[in-house]
C-alpha cells in the first residue's frame, strides 16, 4: 500500500516471527482496547433490532436459518457468516450486549494486526527500510481513529468490520502465498493460497463490498511483485481464476435478496441513480475530511437527495480532479525493484475509490453518507499520509505519528461516550443532523423508553413537521401523547395512522386504548374488533375488549372474550 520511503536508513533486519513483531501487535491490540474500554455496554441501536433483537433465526446455534435464512429486509439479510457470527454471541450472552461488544473488538484488533502485515511486507520487499517502524505507526493510527467507531462500536455494522478482516486476510495470505514460493516444493504457498481463497469465500458471505477483492490482489501483484497484469496472470493464473470464482456465491447471496437487498439497495428500488450519484460528490469529500480532522461525526446523516449537478458542482470540483489524477497514476508503468511514487498513488486511490465504489455507484433508498462505509478505504489514506510524510521529513515523522495516534485515540475514547445509551446517541445525532426526520424520532422513542414520555413528544412532533405520514411516528406520537393525558391530541394522531395503513392491528388496538380512557366505549369496541379481524389471537385486544364490553354492559360477550384473551395468553406462554 505503499510509497517505499527512501531515507533515514534504518535497518530492517529482522524475521517475520520476530519478538519486535509480536511487540508491536500487542501495542495495536492495548492501544484497541484503551480506547474502546467504554464501549461495552453501549445498547442496540436502530438496525441492531431486526438483525438482532427480532431475529428468531440466531436463537440457536443448530437451526440451519441461521445460514439459509436470514431475516429480509435487515443488515444480516444476504450474509449468512454475518448472521452465524451474531448467533454464537445470542449462545454466549442473550440479548446482554457485553459478547457483541467484546467480538467486534477482536475484529478490529485483528484487522488493525493483519494490516500492519501487510505494510511491513510490501515495505520489506520494496527496500526494507524501517519497514517495522512505519507500519506500526500506520496500523496504530487505522486502529485507533475515530472513524472507525461506528463499525466497532455500532453492534451490527460488525458487517464492515468483519468483511474488512476477510478482504485484508485474502490480500495478506497471498503476499504470504507469494513469499513461499519455491519453498518446501510450494508447499507453502499452496497453503496461504487456499488461505487466501478462504478469507475471500468468508468475505463475501459477509457483506457484498467484498465484491473488490479479487481485482484488488491483482492490482496489488502488479504494482508490487509481477509489475504487469499481463505477467501476474501468467505466474498465477489459477489463483485468480479461483478467487474470481467466489463471485458465484456472492450472485447466489444477493440473488436470494431480491437482487436488491429486499427492496433497499439497487438500480431497481425507485431511486434516480443520476441523484444517488450526485449526493456520493459530498459524501467523498466529507469522508476524506473527516480522515484528517475527526469532526463532527454524525451517526445517522438521514436521506436526502441532490437534483441538481449545480448543487454537487463544489464537491466535484474536488473529486474529479482527484479520480483523473489516479486514473493517470494507474496507468504509468509499474516497476516493482524501484521507488516509484505513481504506481503506489495509483494503487492507494484505487483502494480508496475502489471499495467505496460499490456503495457509491449502487443507490440505496435510505442512507447516502455512512461513516462505516470509510472502515477500509481509512487504511489507504493514513497509509498513504503517513508514508508521504515519513518521505518527505523522516525520522521525526515516527514521533509525531505516536502523538497523533495519541491524540486520535482519546477522541475516539469521547465518541464511543455518545454510545453508551440510545438517548445521548441520538441526541447528538439530532444536534449534529437537526434536518434529519429518523434521528428526531429515533430520539423520541429513546426518550419514551426511558420513561421521558414528555420530553418525547416535542420530537415526535418535529419528526412530523418533516414527515406528516409516517405511519409509526404518528403511532408511536399518539401513544406518549395519551401517556401524558392529552387525550384528544393523541387520538387524532392514532387515527391518522389507522386510516394510512387500516391494516395495522397494532394502530387500531392503541387507537381503541385511547378511545375507551376517553370514554368513548362504543368507538373502542370497534377498534378492538378490528384489531381482532386483522389479528384473531391478539390476546391484549380481546382482553381489553371484553372489559369494554363489560363496561358497557355486555356482560355475556364479556365474559368469553376474556376467556379467549386469557387462554391465548397462556398457549403464549408455553
Amino acid at each position: 500500500m505503499f510509497a517505499v520511503p527512501p531515507r533515514p536508513n534504518i535497518p530492517a533486519k529482522s524475521s517475520h516471527g520476530s519478538g519486535l513483531t509480536v511487540l508491536a501487535c500487542g501495542g495495536i491490540a492495548t492501544a484497541a482496547c484503551l480506547v474502546y474500554s467504554n464501549s461495552f455496554s453501549g445498547p442496540f441501536v436502530l438496525d441492531d433490532s431486526g438483525a438482532i433483537v427480532h431475529n428468531e433465526t440466531i436463537r440457536s446455534l443448530w437451526n440451519s436459518a441461521i445460514l439459509t435464512a436470514p431475516p429480509a429486509g435487515t443488515t444480516v439479510s444476504g450474509r449468512p457468516l454475518l448472521n452465524f457470527s451474531l448467533a454464537v454471541n445470542y449462545a454466549l450472552s442473550g440479548e446482554r450486549v457485553w459478547s457483541y461488544h467484546l467480538f467486534n473488538l477482536a475484529i478490529h484488533i485483528l484487522a488493525g494486526c493483519t494490516l500492519f502485515g501487510i505494510v511491513r511486507r510490501t515495505l520489506e520487499r520494496r527496500k526494507g527500510e524501517s519497514s517495522l517502524f512505519c507500519a506500526l505507526a500506520v496500523a496504530l493510527i487505522w486502529t485507533v481513529h475515530p472513524l472507525q467507531t461506528q463499525a466497532v462500536t455500532y453492534i451490527v455494522q460488525r458487517a464492515e468490520s468483519l468483511m474488512g478482516l476477510f478482504y485484508l486476510l485474502t490480500l495478506y495470505c497471498f503476499i504470504r502465498a507469494t513469499e513461499s514460493e519455491g519453498e518446501m516444493k510450494g508447499r507453502g504457498a499452496w497453503l496461504w493460497k487456499g488461505l487466501s481463497l478462504t478469507a475471500c469465500l468468508a468475505g463475501m458471505a459477509t457483506k457484498e463490498v467484498m465484491v473488490t477483492a479479487p481485482v484488488m490482489v491483482l492490482l496489488y501483484d502488479r504494482t508490487f511483485l509481477a509489475g504487469s497484469y499481463r505477467e501476474a496472470w501468467k505466474r498465477r493464473r489459477g489463483l485468480y481464476v479461483a478467487l474470481a470464482s467466489t463471485w458465484i456465491l456472492l450472485a447466489f447471496l444477493v440473488a436470494s435478496t431480491g437482487g436488491n437487498r429486499s427492496g433497499t439497495s439497487g438500480f431497481n428500488v425507485g431511486v434516480p441513480w443520476r441523484d444517488y450519484w450526485l449526493t456520493q460528490f459530498e459524501a467523498v469529500v466529507r469522508y476524506l475530511g473527516l480522515c484528517f480532522w475527526p469532526r463532527p461525526l454524525i451517526f445517522e446523516y438521514g436521506t436526502f437527495w441532490v437534483r441538481h449537478f449545480s448543487e454537487a458542482a463544489p464537491y466535484a470540483l474536488i473529486v474529479l480532479p482527484l479520480a483523473a489524477v489516479i486514473v493517470v497514476a494507474l496507468m504509468r508503468p509499474a516497476r516493482p525493484d524501484s521507488s516509484g511514487i505513481a504506481p503506489v498513488v495509483g494503487f492507494l486511490g484505487a483502494w480508496f475509490f475502489g471499495i467505496l465504489s460499490v456503495t457509491s455507484v449502487i443507490p440505496g433508498i435510505y442512507q447516502m453518507i455512512v461513516e462505516h462505509r470509510m472502515y477500509l478505504p481509512l487504511a489507504a489514506v493514513v497509509t498513504g499520509t503517513v508514508l508521504g510524510l515519513w518521505r518527505t521529513f523522516g525520522r521525526p515523522v515516527l514521533l509525531a505519528s505516536l502523538a497523533g495516534a495519541v491524540a486520535l485515540g482519546c477522541a475516539t475514547y469521547e465518541r464511543n461516550a455518545d454510545y453508551a445509551t440510545a438517548v445521548s446517541l441520538w441526541q447528538d445525532t439530532v444536534n449534529k443532523r437537526p434536518e434529519n426526520e429518523t434521528a428526531e424520532t429515533s430520539l423520541a422513542i429513546a426518550l419514551f423508553s426511558a420513561g421521558r414520555m414528555a420530553e418525547a413528544i416535542p420530537h415526535y412532533e418535529r419528526a412530523l413537521k418533516m414527515k406528516p405520514d409516517a405511519t409509526d411516528t404518528l403511532n408511536d406520537a399518539g401513544v406518549a401523547l395519551l401517556s401524558v393525558g392529552r387525550k384528544k391530541e393523541g387520538i387524532a394522531h392514532l387515527q391518522h395512522a389507522s386510516r394510512l395503513e387500516p391494516d395495522v392491528p397494532q394502530y387500531h388496538y392503541n387507537l381503541a386504548t385511547g378511545l375507551a380512557a376517553d370514554g368513548q366505549l362504543e368507538e373502542a369496541i370497534a377498534q378492538f374488533r378490528e384489531a381482532i379481524r386483522l389479528k384473531p389471537d391478539y390476546a391484549s385486544a380481546h382482553l381489553r375488549l371484553g372489559l369494554a364490553l363489560w363496561m358497557t354492559g355486555h356482560t355475556q360477550e364479556a365474559i368469553l372474550e376474556r376467556g379467549e384473551g386469557q387462554r391465548l395468553q397462556g398457549t403464549a406462554s408455553h
